[in-house]
């Protein structure tokens, strides 16, 4: 079974690959390839820095054990065994920061990632519940100093959202927002409900890290190009040219459509973008359905059928089904404060990591 060590070894594998194919005379006549390994090799710097000085710190604890049990001498010997106290403690501290910089498993580097949030059961006021957790997430960025950039939506005509996708960026941005994927319930009373009954309906979050385009190669051959007329709530139509562009990938039968803009390049590739990391999802999780006990009993499977999270407005409460975490400020939360939920969940995931650390 696989175990944090492990997969620190693989990134600071990568990370000496990346050193090496960076001085690599091809890769440096290769514009996008430079960029892509220097993105990635950046992104791979600190946690690569810090796990190279825990193998020192390791070496250097065990230097000094092998010379406390070989001293003749006693003061000599307490000399030895203080040098190690202090190793282990700094050792220690800078576990810490391993696993703050690994949780959320291979992906957690990412600083891009793709948002889908869909209306689920409860018609009208899962599309408004929709709204919400779009917005919910767009404060949350801002808080952060994330960029968001919607892709691609379908509104009602109450102003909810059937669906809306988008990407956000910045440090961090796929660790935090990892655990958001999974289906959301609300509780609450209905503007258009009279008799003051609370009213349950749904809506599902997938969060998908935003691959480079060398580690998903699509080429047009891959997937089949249809255009349509864009529309608007109630099926209404925006325009009158085929604007819109629906993608559907041969291989996995993924379809993705975008509609957004007037333009159909832009159109296209926004679509293309959501279609990769769609892609690179679905391979993600077959790799990770072959090593599912490296991660029992952890949190953030992503599976939208994972009831994740309960928002009970009347006692302004949000739930966590999954670490059973309960708070009662959700009217702060659904503003945008989600800092709460989200270290919780690392948190959570960092106590069942922290016995890992192996002399």
């Amino acid at each position: 079974m696989s175990s944090i060590r492990d997969t620190l070894e693989e990134k600071l594998a990568r990370f000496k690959q990346l050193e090496a194919e960076m001085s690599d005379p091809d890769v440096l006549a290769d514009g996008a390839r430079m960029s892509a390994a220097a993105r990635e090799h950046g992104g791979l710097a600190k946690v690569a820095g810090k796990y190279r000085e825990f193998k020192k710190l390791t070496d250097e604890i065990h230097g000094c054990e092998e010379m406390a049990e070989a001293a003749d001498d006693a003061e000599e010997r307490e000399m030895a065994e203080a040098e190690i106290t202090g190793l282990r403690k700094r050792r220690e501290t800078l576990w810490e920061d391993l696993l703050s910089l690994t949780i959320g498993g291979e992906d957690s580097h990412r600083t891009r990632c793709v948002m889908e949030i869909r209306a689920g059961t409860g018609g009208d006021e899962a599309a408004l519940f929709a709204r919400d957790l779009y917005e919910m997430y767009r404060h949350y960025a801002e808080h952060k100093g994330w960029k968001t950039e919607i892709l691609d939506h379908s509104a009602t005509e109450m102003g909810g959202f059937k669906d809306i996708t988008l990407t956000l960026e910045g440090e961090s941005v796929y660790r935090d927002l990892a655990y958001e994927s999974g289906g959301h319930r609300v509780q609450r009373v209905p503007e258009t409900e009279t008799q003051g009954r609370i009213h349950t309906s749904a809506a599902t979050v997938a969060v998908m890290p935003e691959p480079e385009d060398v580690e998903v190669n699509i080429k047009s051959d891959d997937y089949r190009i249809d255009k349509f007329c864009a529309s608007g709530p109630g099926g209404q139509h925006v325009n009158k040219t085929e604007s819109a562009i629906r993608l559907t990938h041969h291989e996995t039968g993924i379809v993705v459509q975008c509609q957004d803009e007037k333009s159909q390049h832009k159109n296209l590739a926004r679509a293309l973008r959501v279609l990769k990391a769609r892609v690179y999802e679905k391979k993600r999780e077959e790799e990770d359905a072959k090593l599912a006990e490296q991660r029992k009993g952890l949190i953030g499977s992503g599976d939208r059928s994972q009831r994740i999270r309960t928002y009970n407005f009347p006692q302004n409460r949000l739930t966590d089904h999954r670490i059973n975490l309960t708070l009662y400020k959700l009217d702060q939360i659904i503003g945008g404060d989600l800092s709460p939920v989200t270290e919780a969940m690392i948190e959570y995931d960092r106590d069942q990591l922290r016995g890992d650390m192996i002399d």
